[in-house]
């Protein structure tokens, strides 16, 4: 690759700063971009990445400092502008129409026409050039809705291309792919920026910006934190950087010793909310002092096999029992008495009470204990207490237990949830998606907490998207596909490479 002084520059963003109520998102932020180069963007949750990338697309503008395109100061009005000037941005959500084919959606708002029709034989000629010139291999006459989730993805791609886009911002575009599908499009990225392509790569995974990109470019509170290159830093030194202090990115345990069946899943079946099979027939059990995860793409049952066993989705099987004790379509805080703590994968819908505080959300399952309550009058001055040792002890950063939970940071809440769950020593603890959306510092400490309740003697079910998440804390893994339970493997024999096939839909 050459030097940057041999590469023009097609972006310099310089001196950004945005403001919102009470918030300073970005201040005096500055990034390059040279052709042909892969910029990664890090930071942990709400460092101020998605502020920023929305200044250079238009959606936002800035507050103070300049951007430059190829040479040329702008005041982008908005995204069609941004557009015009030669930046596509992949969005983390696709914003496609799952009844058009491919070609119509890449097409869809700058339609080549014969008068007065839309020319579709040159409109499917462009898309399908586009496709074999950047390696996106698509069908251009499939239904979206027929795709599978990495293939969307590259229509998305299309039509930023299509657009003549020479700067390509990517939004997490990695977060539901599975691990062949993610090496794939780093394959492409990197065949973008071998056709002259900028591409803005913003991440939370430490191993893929090592791997493809060729400028690290790390914010830390809005501000950036500093720029490095893939040969001079680790995962550990971007960890680092992201946060301003060391950070254990390995999971420390030992092994597992397995005791009495806890969880005992035979033949269960759901529907999701539009009626339709989301599990099929899955049977499964965990052991005492174990974490059974399961690995997936999105989408395949994963959220609904979990609200089945939480008593929140009507469910079939043979039988759901946790210690022997049938669960079976029992309502969610009977089935908290049961020993069973859920951490949901949506935190601020089904885990938290945003107006209450912090306090309350910590007893929030087990206000009606004697403990607590008596006679229907809470005990304040028990809840007060628990709730001041749950701060100190899991580390959630609040100005008081009194402080309504809706005003912490993402990580913090989800300590609220962790910590309100362990509190109650379960016997089984079902935790979905357990770190999203939380920055490195914080997924250290909650996967140390898992980890904890395991050695303790609580059996674990953990459902993520992130495989390295369950390879790294699982002792064996499940994965799912389709709504069934495929293939379990004990942890030393689960590869990333056979899982990934396996999550695809492969034997």
């Amino acid at each position: 690759m050459a030097a940057d002084a041999d590469r023009p520059v097609l972006l310099q963003a310089t001196g950004l700063t945005k403001r919102f109520p009470g918030v300073v998102a970005n201040e005096d932020v500055s990034l390059t971009l040279h052709r042909g180069e892969i910029l990664a963007l890090l930071g942990e949750n709400g460092a101020g990445k998605s502020t920023l990338v929305k200044m250079i697309y238009g959606l936002y503008a800035p507050d103070e400092g300049e951007i430059t395109i190829k040479g040329q100061a702008v005041r982008l009005s908005g995204p069609r502008d941004a557009i015009k000037r030669g930046i596509g941005m992949v969005h983390q959500h696709f914003q496609l129409v799952p009844v058009f084919t491919v070609a119509e959606n890449v097409i869809l708002g700058d339609e080549p026409t014969r008068w007065p029709f839309v020319n579709m034989k040159k409109a499917r000629d462009e898309v399908a050039r586009l496709s074999e010139e950047y390696g996106l291999k698509v069908d251009v006459d499939a239904y979206v809705e027929d795709l599978p989730v990495g293939t969307q993805q590259r229509v998305e791609i299309l039509k930023a291309l299509y657009r003549k886009a020479d700067i390509l911002i990517l939004d997490e575009p990695t977060a539901v792919l599975t691990p062949q599908e993610t090496d794939d499009l780093l394959r492409v990225m990197r065949g973008f920026a071998d056709n002259g392509v900028g591409v803005i790569f913003i991440t939370h995974k430490l191993r893929e910006v090592l791997a493809v990109a060729d400028t690290i470019e790390v914010l830390r509170g809005g501000k950036s934190a500093g720029t490095t290159v893939p040969s001079e830093t680790t995962q550990e030194g971007l960890a680092q950087m992201m946060v301003g202090r060391g950070v254990l990115l390995r999971v420390d345990k030992a092994p597992a010793r397995p005791g009495e069946l806890v969880l005992d899943v035979q033949g269960l079946s759901a529907t999701d909310d539009l009626g339709l099979p989301a599990v099929r027939d899955v049977s499964l059990q965990v052991r005492a002092g174990e974490i059974l995860g399961i690995a997936g793409v999105e989408g395949n049952g994963q959220r609904e096999l979990v609200q089945a066993l939480t008593g929140l989705r009507r469910c079939t099987a043979r039988a759901v029992t946790v210690e022997g004790r049938d669960i079976l379509n029992k309502p969610p805080h009977e089935i908290h008495s049961f020993g069973v703590g859920h951490v949901p994968e949506d935190r601020e819908k089904d885990g938290l009470v945003g107006p209450y505080s912090v306090a309350d959300n910590l007893v929030l399952d087990r206000f009606d204990e004697p403990e607590f309550a008596s006679r229907g009058v809470r005990n304040r001055k028990a809840i007060n207490a628990l709730s001041t040792d749950l701060v100190r002890q899991f580390d959630i950063r609040t100005p008081s237990t009194d402080t309504t939970v809706q005003s912490l940071s993402g990580g913090n809440k989800q300590k609220v949830v962790i910590a309100r769950e362990l509190a109650a020593n379960p016997v089984l603890l079902i935790a979905a998606q357990p770190t999203r959306g939380v920055d490195v510092g914080s997924i250290e400490f909650i996967h140390s907490q898992i980890v904890g309740a395991r050695d303790r003697g609580a059996a674990v079910l953990l459902v993520s998207a992130e495989l390295d998440e369950i390879l790294g804390l699982s002792d064996r893994v499940g994965v799912m596909y389709d709504g069934r339970i495929v293939d379990v493997l004990d942890a030393a024999d689960a590869d990333r490479a056979h899982v990934g096939r396996l999550m695809a839909g492969g034997s």
